[in-house]
């Protein structure tokens, strides 16, 4: 079975790369001519890059029609911290996605899966279903919900099985360190203090081999139409950050109250998850705290004090961009 991966360089497809390395089924990870491969450099033997770039609709048809793919997982799009929610990248992204699921139906594909955001939902519910009424509120969650609606219609009107999995908030290897967990566990291993807000946000937080997991789960049930993966625990941020600074024994370097909050930012974010345990049998390997330990393990081996004494991030040195 062929598997086109898009955002096979991200920090989650990447994750779900090795999740899916691991059937034996040939993976095909779709690349940009000047993409970074620093998180995939340990397994890019065992993948099948292909270079395309998803704006390019010629580049795109032209590997499509050669590849034939029988399964699209589809996770490419903008995400850089701070820009990505209501960047207009993000409507280039929209026709691009919906050009791929297209070409996916046109050449045979059997099952598409795209991802999505649990920002599409009304956010005042708190507890989100997949029958929560959707509420974007951003050109991001917008976006992505006119996507999963033109992907619904080729479903459709097509053979083409499709799946639409909302994400919640995950954390793991491989993360930007500008977001929050990473950012909290690198400024503590560098002994240096990390400003907060006091942190009474709840949210709900996955580790992203268990997202990955999931993903995979619900590809191997070939389970379709909206899925849920989140935890199903909230937590506040003020808890989470705060286990992070028990486990590295450095707490007193997180100053709450020291920003303030961002007035867009939702107060409860939670994942209904039962219809991903219960129609797939997927479990989580890991509880919070035995995710944050694996998690900071890895930070420690990608972080190297110089002779200063202060942690560098290896993937910032040269030849890591």
């Amino acid at each position: 079975m062929k598997i086109l991966l898009t955002g096979v360089t991200g920090f989650i497809g990447s994750h779900v790369a090795r999740q899916l390395i691991e059937t034996g089924e040939e993976i095909y990870g779709l690349v940009r001519q000047r993409s970074s491969l620093w998180r995939i450099e340990d397994i890019q033997s065992s993948l099948k890059l292909v270079q395309a770039d998803l704006a390019d609709a010629q580049a795109l048809e032209s590997l499509m029609v050669q590849l034939k793919p029988d399964v699209c997982i589809h996770l490419a799009w903008f995400a850089e911290p701070g820009v990505y929610v209501n960047s207009m990248q993000n409507l280039d992204l929209l026709i691009a996605s919906q050009r791929l699921a297209s070409l996916a139906a046109r050449s045979g594909c059997q099952y598409f899966m795209g991802v999505g955001t649990c920002f599409e939902y009304d956010l005042s519910y708190g507890y989100l279903s997949e029958n929560t009424p959707v509420k974007p509120q951003s050109v991001y969650a917008g976006s992505k919900l006119a996507f999963k609606t033109v992907l619904d219609q080729i479903a459709r009107t097509t053979d083409l099985k499709t799946a639409w999995v909302r994400l919640f908030y995950q954390y793991g290897g491989y993360e930007d360190k500008r977001r929050v967990v990473p950012a909290v566990i690198t400024s503590l291993l560098g002994d240096q203090k990390q400003k907060l807000t006091w942190g009474e946000q709840i949210r709900d937080y996955l580790q992203v081999e268990d997202v990955a997991s999931a993903i995979a789960a619900i590809l191997r049930t070939r389970l379709t139409g909206e899925v849920n993966i989140g935890s199903g625990n909230p937590i506040s941020i003020h808890d989470l950050t705060m286990k992070i600074g028990t486990l590295l024994e450095r707490s007193e370097l997180l100053e709450y109250g020291a920003i303030p909050y961002n007035p867009d930012d939702p107060r409860f974010v939670c994942a209904n998850n039962r219809r991903l345990v219960d129609q797939t049998g997927w479990k989580p390997r890991f509880d919070l705290e035995e995710g944050l330990l694996h998690t900071i393990d890895w930070w420690k081996k990608q972080l190297q004090p110089p002779d200063g004494g202060r942690f560098v991030f290896l993937a910032d040195k040269p030849g890591k961009k």
